[in-house]
């Protein structure tokens, strides 16, 4: 048999095979789903998709190690694939590897939010990135605030030994020296005050919001009157409602939405400032 047939035998058994993986998989038969995906790999090691539909399964039996292996491979083999990056995102947040996995998960997002949006994705990437940015700003806001308050008692000691070596030094004007030592004190507390207040959530601004959930924005599309909404929804508004801006009323075509590329960069900037500690349930 000649080599190309062979090669075309073994993609449609495999296709064949990925096929009889997605069936199980559907009926809850994750085992014998792994296995299909298996023997198809086997015959086509490189086709990305087998290896992400697998991951899924291992995902399924709370398997993250082979979540994770699983995913690399289809990585390796499709850097497109917005469900290999999203599915070794998570795995890579189940052993608290956060930046890696935040990483993962922004490339999911992005790829996702593409030339060709795929919304229910983004609306399950979304939450999982927002958790795993909120994990990491905790652990290092935890770290910065320990730091910090074993800084300040530091200063707070040196100001204090500071202020008992003045008084020995300067008899006879006690009350001068402790009023500059009060005044050191309250600026000490004011200076570490206005410094952890980057570690404190804080409200969204509107303008970083869609007009018609008012949530914080994630694709932000601009229409021809100015205003800014969710990709989705305002598509899902044309579609289901009418072909008009719901805001102003004007008429209002998909054709005509343009992605707004100043508030997503100023939402991503919100969003780091403040640890991604504004979520959404």
């Amino acid at each position: 048999m000649p080599p190309t047939m062979v090669i075309s035998s073994a993609a449609k058994q495999a296709e064949q095979l990925r096929q009889d993986g997605n069936t199980y998989f559907k009926k809850g038969r994750f085992g014998a789903a792994i296995d299909a995906y298996t023997e198809a790999i086997t015959l086509c090691p490189n086709v990305a998709v087998c290896w992400t539909n697998r991951a899924l399964c291992h995902r399924k039996r709370n398997d993250w190690k082979r979540v994770e292996e699983d995913s690399r491979k289809a990585v390796e083999l499709d850097r497109s694939s917005v469900k290999a990056h999203y599915m070794l995102g998570l795995a890579l947040l189940q052993r608290q590897d956060y930046s890696e996995g935040v990483k993962q998960l922004e490339k999911a997002l992005d790829l996702g939010s593409g030339a060709h949006p795929n919304s229910n994705m983004v609306e399950e990437i979304w939450p999982e990135l927002a958790n795993a940015k909120y994990l990491e700003w905790e652990i290092h806001s935890t770290k910065r605030s320990w730091e910090m308050q074993n800084l300040k008692e530091s200063c707070e000691m040196a100001l204090k030994q500071k202020h008992l070596f003045d008084e020995s030094e300067t008899e006879g004007f006690v009350d001068e020296v402790s009023k500059s030592n009060s005044e050191q004190l309250e600026a000490l507390e004011h200076v570490f005050r206005k410094a952890s207040e980057d570690d404190i959530p804080s409200e969204v601004p509107d303008f970083l919001c869609c007009k018609i959930t008012l949530d914080i924005l994630r694709d932000p599309v601009i229409t021809p009157c100015g205003v800014t909404y969710e990709r989705a929804l305002i598509i899902d508004h044309l579609e289901k409602v009418g072909k008009f801006d719901p805001v102003t009323r004007e008429p209002l075509d998909e054709s005509q939405l343009v992605p707004n590329l100043a508030i997503k960069a100023a939402v991503q900037a919100f969003l780091d400032k403040h640890g991604w500690a504004y979520r959404t349930d």
